[in-house]
């Protein structure tokens, strides 16, 4: 028997609402996240909110969404705005009270949307409780994939991603089956995964050009609205190598079987091409609210803010094939796919010192690439990493790189 939408509301309400621990509520994927909560119904709530420094922000959503809990990830933020909250509202401060609140019970799903590798510390204490992962954090995969699937395999957590393009895949994949515990679900029909991409706002750009970039130029995307730092990953297509590394781990697939293709209207979010050359593509206006509520109800379907198609106004669907020798970065995310290992980690924070260095006037946009690649080049590879192993090069890695960027 097949539900309408008014007997699947019914079943989740008499279910009660979800706990949802929304970590990085004051970025741009977790305001997103509570729009959806917001528009919930009720079936959704955000009982957690997290977020590193931004308090006044934080305590203004507190006071909309009611959580039970407030985590300040920073021992060092300005804490009088928390005065404001009321009693019965517990306040708890650093990445310790961040890992035991994400293992509590009563939590159904993390929302982890907090950028960098220091993600990886808290989808590591959300998986190994258990718990149901929705991942905005690119860097977790990208730094520790060969552990995260481990963590998987033995602690019965489940992973969903959030990332537009995974997510799509993801979504094209589950329309063969059930929904399992991981994305693991790639078998000997898929012929290859195709993630797409905007090519940012330097698509058609010169190589020669590409040296005058100025951090205003890189910061105006065509078609998505991110954070600075994604915002100038998409502009190198830096953004689309981490999500080529990230789906090498996510789906468990062989990196030979991932490919990219440019498409700026941004509708297309990634595809599935079957043996029998059949390709199911994930389809919507580029809006991160639908992704993000895919996750949180994982993977049901109900009514949400997203923005929808007006399918009586004409629009065209343009794909490229990526430029490597203009946007050097992409061939990087592929070299690092098949190395594995601690090459992640490595490329990850190098590229985060060199962003960091752009921004601030340092380094010149099209120098990002080939410092990454001179950080990547002169590390210690290991192949099985442990999980300190991986914090002490992301440590040396961002080292490293400052020191090519004094020089």
């Amino acid at each position: 028997m097949t539900l309408d939408s008014s007997s699947r509301e019914s079943e989740t309400t008499n279910s009660g609402s979800r706990n949802i621990a929304v970590i990085g509520a004051t970025g741009s994927i977790g305001t997103s996240a509570l729009d959806v909560i917001g528009e919930s119904r009720g079936r959704l709530r955000a009982s957690v909110l997290a977020a590193n420094q931004s308090v006044v922000k934080l305590v203004e959503l507190a006071l909309r969404f009611k959580p039970d809990v407030v985590v300040v990830n920073d021992l060092n933020a300005d804490r009088s705005p928390l005065s404001q909250l009321p009693k019965d509202v517990e306040v708890l401060f650093g990445p310790d009270a961040l890992d035991e609140v994400v293992r509590r019970p009563e939590i159904d799903v993390v929302l982890l949307s907090v950028v960098g590798v220091a993600g990886l510390r808290t989808a590591w204490s959300a998986l190994d409780a258990g718990k149901t992962l929705a991942l905005a954090n690119k860097e977790a995969l990208v730094a520790g994939g060969p552990l995260v699937a481990d963590l998987l395999e033995t602690r019965g957590g489940k992973l969903i991603p959030v990332d537009s393009e995974h997510s799509a895949i993801y979504q094209c994949l589950l329309s063969r089956r059930e929904s399992p515990r991981t994305p693991k679900i790639i078998s000997d029909d898929v012929r290859r995964l195709i993630l797409t991409a905007s090519g940012g706002p330097f698509r058609t750009w010169s190589p020669e050009r590409l040296k005058d970039v100025t951090v205003a130029d890189a910061l105006r995307h065509p078609t998505w609205n991110m954070g600075a730092k994604i915002t100038i990953d998409s502009a190198t297509t830096m953004n689309k190598a981490l999500e080529i590394i990230e789906a090498r781990w996510l789906f468990g697939v062989d990196p030979d079987l991932i490919q990219v293709a440019i498409h700026p209207q941004s509708v297309v979010h990634s595809m599935v091409e079957f043996v029998d050359g059949a390709v199911l593509a994930q389809m919507s206006p580029p809006d991160m609210r639908l992704p993000i509520q895919f996750a949180l109800y994982e993977t049901r379907r109900f009514p949400g803010p997203t923005r929808k198609f007006d399918w009586t106004q004409f629009f065209n669907l343009e794909f490229y094939p990526p430029d490597f020798e203009r946007f050097p970065a992409m061939k990087l995310g592929f070299e690092v796919a098949k190395a594995g290992g601690t090459a992640g980690v490595v490329l990850n924070a190098a590229n985060e010192v060199a962003v960091e260095a752009f921004r601030n006037g340092r380094l010149t946009f099209d120098k990002i690439p080939a410092l990454c690649r001179q950080t990547l080049e002169s590390h210690d590879y290991d192949a099985s990493p442990s999980l300190n192993c991986i914090f002490e090069l992301d440590s040396w890695a961002r080292k490293e790189t400052e020191k090519w960027i004094s020089r």
